[in-house]
């Protein structure tokens, strides 16, 4: 088998929903991704998974043994925001790539310190922000990139949503639950994409000043709003939240135009609504596989021994305003 067409054989670590509903199935689909295994400390998931996933060439009882595992070459983890550190540098000893979900780290200090030992290990390490791989964020960069809006003075994004589960490991301090560290990181990182976009370049724009309000409950963050200012003179206004009316939208305004981005971190079929003076046009939005898309850029990013598309430095830009947010909360 060429390079080319080479596929990079996938390891899961924990059958959590995301896991289950999005990220295999989508390993499935990709042109250069093959499902391999999948590890679980519960043995009816395992049978679950196999009947899920007859394809599934092997099922671990721990992640342990998964990363043992010498046919695995890439793991995506899924686990509680808690166990993102280990579990990553656990995975590059083994030699084995990582895609992790979000927040990538708690804090900047584990960022830091995961992104060491996959470069030491010589693996790739990609945060899971799923919603950069669609057509809708493509055309917001090509709209901003165009100039057609001016110079950008403020974005507002927001990822709310209504959590009806009381026992979702969501609204789990220990595990690092909150609604900043759930939703909140995708607004965080929208707007750093808007701000990288003047500043010239990935992970490059960082917050002169913040100002927060929350409400708290069960020692968790349940709804947070933030004011981020930017050297440029951008404001950035970002919301989140367990507890209230789903609302997932973005707005983009600067001195020429606006650009208002419905369902922003989803990939369904759509358009955004771009605004110059009295004139208001809609461009249209195909339906994007964000997921599979995720997984065949990172997987191609494996097999061409290329950085991925996601930066590391986006990374640890977020956790450092995740810092922020987080002191500035406790204040």
């Amino acid at each position: 088998m060429s390079r080319t067409d080479r596929k990079i054989r996938w390891g899961v670590l924990g059958y959590a929903r995301i896991a289950r509903m999005s990220l295999m199935p989508a390993i499935g689909r990709a042109a250069n991704a093959e499902l391999f295994a999948l590890a679980s400390r519960d043995e009816a998931k395992l049978a679950e998974a196999r009947a899920e996933f007859p394809g599934l060439a092997k099922t671990y009882r721990g992640y342990e043994e998964l990363l043992r595992d010498p046919a695995v070459d890439a793991v995506y983890i899924p686990l509680p925001n808690s166990l993102h550190r280990e579990w990553t540098i656990r995975a590059a000893e083994h030699g084995k790539h990582v895609l992790c979900e979000k927040p990538l780290g708690l804090n900047a200090a584990e960022v830091r310190e995961m992104t060491m030992a996959c470069a030491a290990h010589g693996v790739k390490l990609m945060e899971a922000f799923m919603y950069r791989f669609t057509d809708r964020t493509r055309q917001v960069r090509e709209v901003l990139r165009s100039g057609v809006i001016g110079e950008v003075k403020f974005v507002h994004a927001s990822f709310r949503f209504l959590l009806a589960n009381p026992a979702s490991i969501k609204l789990k301090p220990e595990l690092g639950g909150g609604a900043l560290y759930d939703v909140g990181v995708y607004p965080v990182n929208f707007a750093g994409l808007v701000a990288d976009e003047a500043a010239g370049g990935p992970g490059l724009a960082r917050p002169e000043s913040i100002s927060v309000e929350c409400g708290r409950a069960g020692g968790i963050d349940e709804i947070f709003s933030a004011l981020l200012k930017y050297p440029s003179g951008l404001i950035a206004s970002l919301h989140c939240g367990f507890n209230a009316q789903k609302r997932v939208m973005a707005e983009i305004i600067g001195t020429k135009g606006m650009l208002e981005i419905a369902d922003t971190f989803f990939d369904p079929a759509g358009s955004l609504v771009l605004t110059c003076g009295e004139e208001r046009r809609e461009i249209p939005v195909a339906v994007s596989d964000r997921y599979r898309s995720e997984v065949e850029e990172f997987s191609a990013a494996i097999l061409e021994d290329r950085a991925p598309e996601l930066t590391l430095a986006e990374s640890l830009r977020n956790a450092e305003v995740l810092d922020r947010l987080f002191a500035a909360m406790k204040a």
